[in-house]
């Protein structure tokens, strides 16, 4: 699950601009300073990339065109919440990437393909369902409640929601594929082990044991 996690590390620094704006202005209620250090910080990100010359992604690109834009809008209105806006935007096109059946088998070792492909596109579309509630819930919670219920509600949700989801995926996805690996017939089941390297993968604990 190595590459999954760096996904979603990747989604979290995408919205870091968002947060970090967030943070200047509960402490300091300046919404030009928050908006100009928000655009700083994206800027800052992208600049880096290209400095240690790694690849940008088109999340990183539109995440820095949403925090200007809104930043724009935030400082032509002084209302803070176009900025708290942006993070619906993200999770909506990253939940309309997920509903792709399969993408989450690219994140998944050899022997979870091989067993249990249509766990995996379920609980692909269980994510993507969470990307698109967030996305809602953030829309909501922007447009109806002020900046510091924001920054309380939508940090606990997102974490919460997204703990929950992987356990329960990543639950899921381990016992069906193990029971499947013990149903199957003695030699089809070496031979799954073994074409995956899973039982070379299993022999050090075996032998620790």
């Amino acid at each position: 699950m190595k590459d999954f996690l760096t996904a979603a590390r990747l989604l979290l620094l995408d919205l870091a601009s968002t947060l970090f704006f967030l943070v200047v202005y509960l402490l300091t209620h300046n919404t030009i300073l928050a908006v100009g250090l928000g655009v700083a910080l994206g800027l800052a990100q992208i600049g880096t990339q290209f400095i240690r010359r790694r690849p940008i992604h088109a999340m990183e690109w539109l995440s820095l065109v949403l925090i200007i834009a809104a930043g724009i809008a935030t400082l032509l209105t002084h209302d803070p919440r176009f900025v708290l806006f942006k993070p619906s935007v993200i999770y909506a096109i990253v939940g309309g990437v997920m509903c792709k059946p399969g993408w989450l088998n690219r994140y998944l070792p050899d022997i979870a393909r091989t067993t249990v492909p249509d766990v995996a596109t379920i609980v692909g579309f269980a994510w993507a369902g969470l990307m698109f509630l967030s996305a809602a819930v953030n829309a909501f919670v922007a447009l109806t409640c002020d900046v510091a219920t924001w920054a309380l509600v939508m940090p606990v949700f997102g974490i919460v929601s997204k703990v929950v989801v992987f356990l329960l995926g990543f639950s899921a996805i381990r016992l069906t594929a193990g029971r499947r690996i013990r149903a199957m017939p003695a030699a089809e089941r070496e031979a799954l082990l073994n074409s995956t390297g899973w039982r070379d993968h299993s022999q050090p604990q075996a032998r620790s044991a």
